[in-house]
């Protein structure tokens, strides 16, 4: 992720005049600056391939009451509750309420924020670079924070989520061996899945049954293991239950030859592969999960059967995103031209001779179905 500003004769006059003596021609610079950038940072942020980017955006005006019609959002052939699935502020941990199909549900959303500044020599040489290297970091910084209050819901409804058993927990099935992902994993998680969004009275929904994961998100070692599956047997580690090494079934040379030639595994089974650095055994999101496992007392499977162990197991997370399940709303501001704001940040006297810039954006993050979701334990 990297913005740039262009070197034209413009550019350069208008960054030269932030770093003017004259305090009002810098600060209308300064200004112009933020109000041309303030879309370019928000459209980094809402591009970038992360789990924050897997909800729906609903943008608000900046003195609505935000509101949600529950009823445009429910399947009329399902029950008539829906389990709410929100947090009150940044990096709170979400909390679950029952609602009628009908009700319209009330929200809160929260300011993530980052105030960054640089030396006034640098504007004064059109160090663009710098300039730029600045609104990057910024972008960076309200990513971040994006990134894990997004995970936060997301990894809550999973657990909290009943599945068939109306038991927390039981949408997450453990691999078939420990360590390993393998084709049956995939079979395990399409048929969970199907069970999982099954009608209001667990019968045959209307249009069939269809599987219930579009995307999955993965650790860089669950696509190796995926890789592995062009030289690897598939059924197990090394053999079958109770066999020898020689007992090994490999793929089927086409799959083999898919593998081969596509390594960066965009899809795999129809099932789009999300690969995410901050899942894996010791990594962020999979200590985030465990925390939320052990704060809910939930039962949760590990890998190869047992229950789930934070430094021993990691989760692997399906989603369905032909579902409006995962919503985010946002506020934009009065004459703001987009929902993230960059203003000047005037805390700065002269004699301290820094350029401050503020961001920030109002949103919140809601599951409204958490049968969008379903996990593996490998």
């Amino acid at each position: 992720m990297k913005i740039t500003i262009k070197q034209t004769d413009d550019q350069l006059a208008l960054i030269r005049a932030m770093g003017s003596n004259n305090r009002e021609e810098a600060y209308e610079a300064q200004a112009a600056v933020a109000e041309l950038l303030s879309p370019v940072v928000s459209e980094v942020i809402n591009n970038a391939p992360t789990i924050g980017n897997l909800y729906s955006t609903i943008s608000y005006g900046e003195y609505e009451n935000p509101s949600l019609p529950l009823d445009l959002f429910h399947d009329i052939n399902d029950e008539n509750y829906i389990q709410v699935y929100s947090q009150q502020v940044a990096g709170g941990l979400p909390y679950s309420q029952v609602f009628p199909a009908h009700n319209e549900l009330k929200f809160s959303t929260y300011t993530l924020d980052s105030a960054l500044a640089f030396d006034r020599k640098y504007v004064r040489s059109s160090r663009l670079d710098v300039v730029s290297k600045t609104f990057t970091r910024m972008a960076q910084e309200v990513l971040y924070k994006q990134t894990k209050t997004a995970f936060n819901v997301l990894a809550t409804a999973l657990v909290k989520g009943k599945g068939t058993n109306n038991t927390a927990g039981s949408q997450i099935i453990a691999s078939a061996a420990e360590n390993r992902f393998v084709l049956a994993d995939f079979n395990s998680l399409i048929t969970k899945s199907k069970r999982i969004n099954s009608s209001f009275d667990h019968g045959t929904p209307i249009g069939g049954v269809k599987s219930g994961v579009t995307d999955l998100l993965v650790s860089p070692e669950m696509v190796e293991e995926l890789r592995a599956m062009a030289y690897n047997p598939i059924n197990t580690a090394n053999a079958p239950a109770g066999g020898s090494v020689a007992d090994g079934w490999v793929a089927p040379d086409q799959l083999r030859m898919e593998l081969y030639s596509a390594a960066g595994l965009p899809a795999f089974y129809g099932i789009n592969i999300m690969e995410i650095n901050q899942l894996g055994i010791g990594q962020l999101f999979n200590k985030l999960f465990g925390a939320i496992v052990a704060s809910e007392s939930a039962t949760v499977a590990g890998g190869g059967g047992g229950t789930w162990s934070t430094a021993a197991d990691e989760i692997l997370i399906g989603i369905d995103r032909t579902k409006d399940s995962l919503i985010r709303p946002t506020v934009v501001g009065e004459g703001s031209p987009s929902e993230f704001q960059v203003l000047v940040d005037d805390q700065f006297s002269v004699r301290q001779n820094k350029i401050g810039y503020y961001g920030k954006v109002e949103e919140g993050r809601i599951c409204i179905n958490d049968k969008a979701l379903i996990g593996l334990a490998v």
